[in-house]
């Protein structure tokens, strides 16, 4: 009987294993790309023009091609063979979609058309102001993943992450404030 407990443990671990490898890390690899490196380009356009319209077409354009590079990126690291991570097709599709949802997090904001009705906030800083509490989420949710993957306390990840993030989206601003 112990035997079968401990073959259904390996499995078990196993099983984990192969989806960490497989869909976690690549797609978790993305979601930090995404949300954090778009930060400068969005906030840099942003804080440029304080104009809603352009700041989400830098945020597509930047959150879409990041996501082309990271799949692209993924699935070229290796094939599979040599690290076991599995098919890099699948890789790369996990990883550069999950890129492209991290950085239309707060991208998605500045689709707040930039006058709105009499008695409504300045539009420029409704959508900032949405923006900033997307990315804190995000960081949230990626401090969460590594969390429960990665086996990161929830705290130190978050720091990291925080931190990260933090320095990016300041460097975005002051350079867009320039």
């Amino acid at each position: 009987m112990s035997m079968v407990i401990d073959d259904a443990a390996t499995a078990l671990a196993e099983a984990r294993r192969d989806l960490v490898l497989r869909y976690v890390q690549p797609g978790l690899a993305g979601l930090i790309d995404g949300s954090v490196s778009t930060l400068a380009p969005i906030f840099a356009a942003a804080f440029a023009t304080g104009h809603n319209w352009s700041t989400f077409l830098v945020g597509l354009a930047a959150s879409v091609g990041a996501g082309i590079s990271m799949g692209f990126t993924e699935a070229l690291s290796d094939d599979g063979s040599v690290t076991g991570r599995g098919s890099p097709l699948v890789r790369g599709i996990v990883c550069g979609v999950m890129t492209t949802v991290g950085g239309l997090g707060h991208t998605l904001p500045y689709a707040i058309p930039d006058t709105l009705p009499p008695g409504w906030p300045n539009a420029f800083w409704l959508a900032t102001t949405l923006a900033v509490a997307v990315v804190v989420i995000e960081l949230a949710v990626i401090a969460g993943i590594r969390t429960r993957y990665m086996a990161t306390p929830f705290w130190r990840a978050a720091l990291q992450v925080m931190l990260g993030g933090v320095l990016v989206l300041v460097t975005g601003i002051l350079i867009g404030s320039a």
